[in-house]
């Protein structure tokens, strides 16, 4: 019996039959044969595929395709799915026969309830990530998700197949449960999108900490931004004043503003206030169906007609003054004639040139030029007339004038070599010096678009630093809320002091005020005479009444 037993190990290293695996006891026996032999691997179960690294793939541009790839790697089974947004249906009115039609399908409905009637009549609550698309080329121009949770790793998701979208210009989450850390993980994606991403909104996210303000940060590109019913108060609304500007520094991009469906009161509309007096980009504000009363009514009303400047305010201001006036002489140097005949001097005594030379540079400078002189061709005046030509310090205005000069002295006699030039050379490197001067001028231009609203010009009475005010917003809306006539009367001054300006200033020179002012359903009776002038001050800015009015001229003057 012993013998019978031992001798199928015997066979066993022949030829092991197909799907059986090899004993570790055979492997130590034949130990060459056993390396040569890989080992058996291990199939996954039935339904489960080998994961793979999500940082390996390459997204491809189509988010439908890209999100699906992501998520199986991710390990998600059940994702939303990509969907084109469904357009809204027309309106039009109702047939007899029209709406008969739907109570009949309700009723069958009703009559079968099976499982899947239910499942179609109600897939448009199912998870979904509706986009909208471009007509011509189908890429993605919207991203809507509305009512499911948006965990981390979908963000995470998002961070791998948002950026190559090179169409994509708006974000719009509603409902989708954000908190302060999932929104700090959103923030940080957004500069990873196109630069064509400008509008994001977020509307019924609360959060706990009401860090919103993080959306509106320096470096931010957002132009666009909702944050309705988000349950903000006057904390979240003093993190947003102070993000729209502080003193030292200011947001440069954000157009429009939503804070509509909030829990903002007067307190807080002090500090949108606030963050209204020095930022000069805000166009659009909506502060509807808050808390405002007229406190907080008439802190808004100042910031728009003018107002006074604070101790630390005007200490700013004359800190960025001094500043500039000292950045402006250290890029014209030329505009201090003694600096300037100082560092003329110091080169000149290197090239050889005489003293009484740069005397005569001087007199050039400061009295005109008489016509005998540029007929009579001294040496030293063309050296002079050449050096005024490269010198490094010219603005573009005391260069233009000497064109006739410089031309005039390439013709004549040079004894001097490093300054012999030809009536060609001479025309190149005026070109270039023109360009150097327009670059400079362009970049100085661009530095003063972005200056701080403290060097705006400022009126003195008493004693006081008074700034025009915010002339740049245009659309302010503060519908139901609970303003009184009290806060009518402020805006009424608004307006008066507003148009005002406008007729003492040309409408191309810039902005004049609000257009469009909303202060309906507050706390007054539609016929208060303030809010009547208002409506009548308000109809000729209205860009939309003045348009409407434009149309029914033509239709008057055919009938």
């Amino acid at each position: 019996m012993s013998g019978e037993a031992s001798a199928p190990p015997a066979t066993s290293p022949r030829a092991p039959r197909p799907g059986i695996q090899k004993s570790s006891g055979a492997v130590t026996k034949k130990g060459d044969r056993g390396a040569k032999e890989k080992p058996a691997t291990v199939l996954p179960p039935v339904g489960e595929e080998e994961t793979k690294n999500p940082e390996e793939y390459q997204c491809t541009g189509i988010l439908e395709v890209d999100f699906a790839e992501l998520c199986t790697r991710w390990g998600y089974t059940d994702f939303p799915k990509v969907v084109t947004r469904p357009r809204p249906q027309p309106t039009f009115a109702p047939s007899a026969s029209t709406s008969e039609k739907p109570t009949v399908d309700d009723q069958r409905l009703s009559g079968s309830c099976s499982l899947n009637s239910l499942e179609s009549k109600y897939v448009f609550f199912r998870p979904t990530i509706q986009v909208e698309l471009e007509p011509e080329d189908k890429s993605v121009k919207e991203i809507y998700i509305r009512g499911w949770k948006v965990e981390e790793r979908i963000l995470g998701i998002f961070s791998k197949c948002l950026p190559s979208l090179s169409q994509l210009q708006a974000i719009n989450l509603w409902k989708v449960g954000l908190t302060d850390k999932t929104l700090t993980t959103f923030v940080a994606l957004l500069p990873l999108c196109s630069a064509t991403l400008r509008k994001v909104s977020l509307e019924g996210n609360p959060l706990p900490e009401q860090s919103y303000h993080k959306l509106m940060a320096a470096d931010s590109t957002i132009a666009h931004l909702s944050l309705r019913n988000n349950d903000i108060d006057d904390h979240g609304a003093q993190l947003l004043g102070q993000a729209l500007s502080t003193l030292r520094g200011c947001n440069r991009t954000l157009v429009s503003l939503n804070l509509g469906f909030n829990h903002i009161g007067d307190e807080g509309a002090g500090y949108i206030a606030d963050g209204l007096r020095l930022n000069r980009s805000l166009l659009w504000l909506s502060l509807a169906h808050n808390r405002i009363q007229d406190k907080g009514a008439l802190k808004l009303a100042e910031v728009l007609r003018p107002f006074e400047l604070t101790h630390v305010e005007v200490v700013e201001r004359r800190r960025l003054l001094l500043e500039k006036g000292s950045q402006e002489r250290s890029r014209s140097p030329s505009t201090s004639r003694h600096g300037d005949s100082k560092t003329e001097r110091d080169k000149n005594q290197l090239m050889g040139v005489s003293s009484f030379a740069l005397v005569e540079k001087d007199k050039t400078q400061t009295v005109k030029t008489p016509k005998g002189l540029g007929k009579k061709k001294e040496k030293s005046g063309e050296v002079v007339k050449k050096e005024e030509k490269s010198g490094p310090g010219q603005s573009p205005t005391q260069g233009t004038p000497k064109k006739e000069d410089s031309a005039k002295a390439g013709k004549g006699k040079v004894t001097i070599p490093e300054q012999k030039l030809s009536k060609g050379k001479g025309a190149k490197t005026g070109n270039k010096e023109k360009r150097n001067i327009l670059m400079e001028s362009e970049l100085v231009g661009e530095a003063t678009e972005m200056v701080s609203p403290l060097l705006e010009p400022v009126e003195h009475r008493d004693g006081k630093v008074f700034m025009p005010g915010n002339k740049v917003l245009l659309h302010l809306n503060l519908l139901r809320n609970r303003i009184t006539e009290v806060g009518l009367e402020a805006f009424l001054t608004v307006l008066r002091d507003q148009a005002q300006f406008a007729k003492s200033k040309s409408a191309s020179k810039g902005p004049v005020g609000l257009l469009w002012l909303s202060l309906a359903k507050n706390c007054f009776s539609p016929q208060c005479p303030a809010y009547t002038m208002i409506q009548e001050l308000m109809l000729p800015r209205d860009p939309i009444s003045k348009s409407k009015h434009k149309e029914e001229e033509p239709v008057a003057s055919s009938t």
